[in-house]
């Protein structure tokens, strides 16, 4: 067995049915890792009688492709985990992601960014000290965020490339003091500063992942967020976007994520086993549960 089985929510009595998603990139096909993921969010939908939504995250036109779009299809099918209606695919989505960036600009809390990652970093070095986000991810200092407007119009005039950052500081002091609710953690203070002012878009391209999801589960009624651990920090920026553009927050349940003998996490950049090739060498859905430590009830 595989490190990493979490206990599926069971329903509450007296609480609405539970609206989950699986919401993989097309980016390459799905491992165990991915199965976990999307059993876990199926089976507490289903076990509340609620709905298991699909996302096809494919903002990412470098990387996303058809192929691989069409095998979470196949492999979700073999794995016996049906989804409720269409898909949402991301990329047919940017109009509605221009609107919200467009709110938010109205609000006054984004601004231009025209960093580079080599010049984030050099500030960072220079400062005499490095402040990292919780994945050890070097946390943007704010270079841009004082430039003048009327200097920045100048530079987006000119062509020069640029990204969209959420002003945290004036983010929250619209908000106020905030907080989430996890279903392993209980309530948790919204600690944005810990990442600092997030890429909310680009020049080419009007979100990105913390802008589209909090936007897309909104739109999809998901009112139980099931992801890996590894995103349990993002939910501090996804929880101040809900408070600006009015949304409700749904609750989070941060599953412990699959990992070898080694305690290795199972992800595509680690080449971990697709499910596609288990099924080519003959392994059944109930081998893949088993190996996981998780099972789907009939």
């Amino acid at each position: 067995m595989l490190r990493g089985a979490d206990a599926i929510p069971m329903p509450i009595r007296g609480e609405p049915p539970l609206v989950t998603r699986f919401a993989p990139s097309p980016s390459g096909y799905l491992h165990i890792g991915h199965a976990y993921s999307a059993l876990f969010g199926y089976e507490a939908a289903r076990l509340s009688g609620g709905r298991f939504m699909l996302r096809i995250e494919d903002i990412d036109t470098q990387r996303c492709r058809v192929e691989f779009e069409r095998a979470i299809f196949e492999d979700l099918t073999w794995l016996g985990l049906p989804w409720h209606g269409e898909p949402l695919r991301q990329s047919t989505s940017m109009q509605r992601y221009a609107d919200a960036l467009g709110r938010l600009q109205a609000l006054g809390v984004i601004y231009p960014c025209f960093c580079t990652r080599k010049q984030i970093r050099v500030e960072v070095e220079q400062s005499g000290r490095a402040p990292h986000g919780p994945n050890a991810e070097l946390v943007y200092p704010g270079i841009c965020r004082d430039i003048a407007p009327v200097e920045s119009g100048r530079r987006i005039e000119q062509g020069e490339p640029f990204a969209w950052r959420l002003d945290l500081r004036k983010a929250l002091a619209l908000t106020g003091p905030l907080a989430w609710y996890d279903c392993r953690a209980g309530w948790v203070e919204a600690e944005p500063e810990l990442l600092g002012d997030p890429i909310l878009a680009r020049k080419d391209t009007p979100t990105s992942y913390h802008l589209a999801v909090v936007l897309d589960d909104h739109l999809q009624g998901v009112n139980l967020v099931t992801r890996g651990e590894d995103l349990f920090h993002a939910t501090h920026i996804h929880r101040v976007l809900q408070a600006l553009l009015e949304i409700e927050p749904p609750r989070y349940y941060h599953h412990n994520l699959v990992a070898d003998s080694r305690g290795e996490r199972l992800a595509k950049r680690n080449r971990a086993i697709t499910l596609r090739h288990l099924r080519d060498i003959g392994r059944t859905p109930a081998d893949i549960w088993k190996l996981i430590g998780l099972k789907q009830h009939s």
